[in-house]
């Protein structure tokens, strides 16, 4: 593989590498260091729980962030640290405040002490919930743990500059870009580099031809694993066939040595010059890198590493190959340099302390209240002996957590279960305050707190005419996409067979024509990175409709939206957001990967997005315009034999909005209650009226949204009438139809009111079959929802109710 920079340690060849300049790097890099070197020994005292560092990659991140200007973006892993530093996207004080998971957000702005240390995460959005201007400032976008989740939004993050530059006849926003000059810095590991979505985002930015400066960092292992397990062949060999030539898209390929600082800047510079000035991807392989402390404060890298290579890394760190190289080009002394060490170490020490001390100064105050709660017990003569000895086990907390403090609470109330007394009741009223304290500060930001809320919009019922016209369910989206591609120049929509096609049941149909392909395109089979693309251009500012063209194939692409979508804003604090939706279809088809209804799955694993589950294509239509005069992540999940039947069409159908979290009572009855969604809801008015001639009154009610769930109690209020409750859907046993069953019993209280025993109905355990036969013993039928029915009136009333099947 040809080198695009040469390897060099030549101070000469980079003469505009000043001495000061020089000087404040190593600095950095020392200053890095002492930081993981205090970390890990501030994890081993029990101060800290966990910690993972960037110590072995100083160098090269030094070098990235000379090259990293205002407005550019990251997207890393959990070894970057020096780079924060070194481009002021965070200091030291941060990176303690994060290993102790202070809750602060001025001490701790990444994450108010959510995600462990060395993930960053600047802040975007205003206190009000609108965005800042992210032209002013370089940026990272939220880190995650999962190895190589940090890819698939890469492609959207580097996609957007790459509109940006091309659209600017569009009144798009401002403070996203400026002309689209922008540079998303990746990062990853070696290891990490054997995972699907890797190789995936590899794909898609290739085909894309977008400006992504991805940063391996090698240091020959992943954990205890060599890279002998991890890849077939150096990573610079495998990525060969990537390396564009003449007339073939491609990437910039380099490789360098982790230790070389001339070479580094030199490659960085370029590379950062092909992704911003001709939009060409690059990939920078740093190889020869170490990792002096292992992968983590979790074990010895000792154990698994030979003494020979404990030797090379101990050579050739790139901390004594700089100072090495320092002297040797007599840049400074070695006096210079011992004394820049020692004023480095003591400003770690001294700001190490301070973030401690930062840390702890709110939870000593609340021990001295809580103190202060059993003491005004103590001196009522209530269990005095207790409430001196629980006093006596909050002094010996030297350094207590919250949860310490809530333990000696909740055993001293135990004590006084029985006594009613002033002082007894504020100390219950302390522990309530502090628990409610603790779920705002471990549990806010799961969705949207602000005017830009899904659950903010106002509603507005549609409208229908005398004689309403009626439309096949495809024709009814296609206009009201049609509108919102007109009336938004942010929103863009893209999918496999969305483009050109106009997705393969035409709800995009000719829109491609008419908007371009900068605003409606294909995409490839890439459920993964269709994903993160939608990800990375919600961050910067557009307002992306990603389609998975069967919610089967959702499977792919779960762990992207889990692990990145889904829980953004919460693991942030509220400081970014990623407002997709993800359109698909699903229900009844047929087949196997055809035919699926795997809600659990989404229920499970997308908590901090809406999972919107529309009738029909009008009910969609309304969940598509309140999403997007929202700012939040929503999957809506289309009925997939529903394109085709027709269905009225209101006059306000490109305006009307359907709110989240509000039940639609489709048939009053008073018998039983029905609850259901999507497809199942045509069965089921089907069955009611089957069951109306035996004289059963069915009250059947479309929940529209499963995230959230009925906010305002209308099931409860209907089993309130009915006294009886079935839930149907076409999830396995155990899945949706148990969710809802919990939200109505347990969380709505509605178990007061049965009389019968609540029933769910559901597919089997097996997925569909194929064919019609198939459908019939896989999936709940007209005469299964009878059945089920039926037999819930029988047991109230056999002689009214005789069985007859």
């Amino acid at each position: 593989m040809s080198l695009k920079s040469p390897l060099t340690t030549t101070y000469k060849a980079n003469n505009d590498l000043d001495r000061e300049t020089i000087l404040r790097d190593y600095r950095t890099m020392y200053m890095s260091r002492e930081a993981s070197l205090l970390g890990r020994r501030e994890v081993l005292t029990g101060k800290a729980k966990f910690g993972i560092f960037g110590d072995g990659k100083e160098l090269a991140q030094v070098a990235m962030a000379k090259v990293f200007q205002q407005g550019d973006i990251r997207s890393g892993y959990y070894r970057d640290q020096t780079f924060n530093f070194a481009a002021g996207l965070s200091n030291v004080s941060e990176f303690f405040a994060q290993l102790y998971a202070d809750t602060d957000l001025e001490n701790e702005p990444n994450s108010g002490g959510r995600q462990m240390n060395s993930h960053f995460a600047t802040r975007l959005l205003n206190p009000d919930g609108s965005w800042k201007n992210l032209t002013d400032f370089g940026w990272n976008s939220a880190d995650g743990s999962p190895t190589a989740s940090q890819m698939p939004r890469m492609v959207g993050l580097a996609l957007a500059s790459k509109f940006y530059a091309l659209r600017k006849d569009l009144s798009l926003p401002h403070n996203f870009s400026k002309e689209g000059k922008e540079v998303v810095f990746g990062t990853i590991g070696n290891a990490s580099s054997a995972e699907g979505h890797f190789w995936e985002t590899l794909n898609a930015v290739g085909v894309l031809q977008v400006p992504l400066v991805l940063s391996i960092w090698d240091d020959d292992f992943g954990i205890s694993v060599p890279n002998k397990y991890q890849l077939m062949d150096s990573l610079s060999h495998m990525l060969e066939g990537f390396q564009r030539r003449e007339g073939r898209r491609g990437y910039e390929l380099f490789q360098v040595r982790g230790w070389d600082y001339p070479a580094l800047i030199d490659t960085y510079r370029k590379a950062a010059r092909f992704a911003r000035e001709e939009s060409v991807p690059c990939i920078i392989h740093v190889v020869e890198v170490t990792q002096p402390q292992g992968h983590s404060t979790s074990g010895s890298h000792e154990r698994y590493k030979t003494p020979e290579r404990l030797l090379w890394e101990k050579e050739n760190d790139c901390l004594v190959k700089m100072r090495n190289w320092l002297l040797s080009e007599g840049i400074a002394t070695e006096e210079e340099i011992v004394q820049a060490e020692k004023e480095e170490k003591l400003l770690i020490g001294q700001t190490r302390r301070a973030s401690w001390a930062n840390y702890l100064k709110p939870l000593l105050e609340n021990r001295i209240s809580l103190d202060a709660q059993l003491a005004a017990v103590e001196a009522a003569g209530i269990h005095a002996r207790e409430m001196s000895l629980f006093r006596n086990t909050l002094q010996k907390l030297l350094d207590p957590k919250r949860r310490d403090l809530m333990d000696v609470a909740h055993r001293a109330l135990i004590h006084l279960r029985d006594v009613q007394h002033p002082a007894v009741e504020s100390l219950r009223n302390w522990r309530r305050n502090q628990f409610a304290a603790g779920n705002r500060l471990f549990g806010s930001n799961l969705h949207e707190e602000t005017r830009y809320s899904a659950l903010e919009v106002e509603e507005i019922p549609a409208v229908y005419g005398e004689k309403p016209e009626l439309q096949n369910g495809f024709e009814i989206l296609n206009h009201a996409f049609e509108s919102i591609l007109e009336r938004d120049p942010r929103v863009v929509a893209f999918g496999e067979d969305v483009g050109k096609l106009g997705d393969v049941n035409q709800g995009f149909a000719n829109l491609q024509e008419r908007f371009g392909e900068l605003r409606v395109f294909d995409t490839g089979i890439r459920e993964a990175t269709i994903m993160g693309q939608a990800i990375g251009l919600a961050q910067r500012g557009f307002r992306p409709i990603a389609e998975i063209q069967y919610l089967d194939y959702f499977i792919y692409g779960i762990q992207t939206l889990s692990d990145d979508a889904a829980c953004l804003h919460y693991r942030t604090a509220g400081g970014q957001r990623a407002p997709i939706i993800i359109r698909t279809r699903g229900h009844r088809l047929e087949g196997i990967w055809h035919a699926g209804s795997p809600m659990s799955l989404l229920l499970s694993s997308l908590r901090g997005m809406y999972l919107c589950v529309p009738r029909n294509m009008t009910q969609a239509t309304g969940m598509y315009n309140t999403l997007l005069k929202a700012e939040e992540p929503a999957v809506v999940v289309e009925v997939l034999n529903g394109y085709r039947l027709k269905e009225k069409v209101p006059a306000n159908l490109t305006t009307f909005t359907v709110p989240l979290g509000t039940p639609e009572v489709l048939r009053k009855g008073a018998d039983i209650t029905l609850v259901t969604y999507g497809a199942c809801v045509r069965l089921a008015l089907e069955a009611a009226k089957q069951l109306s001639e035996t004289g059963i009154d069915v009250e059947i009610i479309d929940v529209q949204t499963l995230l959230p769930f009925d906010r305002f109690g209308i099931i409860g209020d209907s089993l309130s009438k009915t006294n009886r409750i079935l839930f149907l859907d076409e999830d396995v046993p155990g899945g949706a139809s148990a969710y809802m069953l919990q939200e109505v019993l347990e969380k709505q209280k509605g178990y007061f009111h049965l009389d019968s025993a609540p029933r769910t109905l559901c597919s089997r355990p097996h997925r569909p079959a194929y064919g019609d036969d198939g459908d019939y013993w896989s999936k709940p039928q007209v005469a299964d929802i009878f059945q089920a029915v039926y037999e819930m009136m029988h047991e109230a009333d056999p002689e009214a109710y005789p069985m007859f099947f």
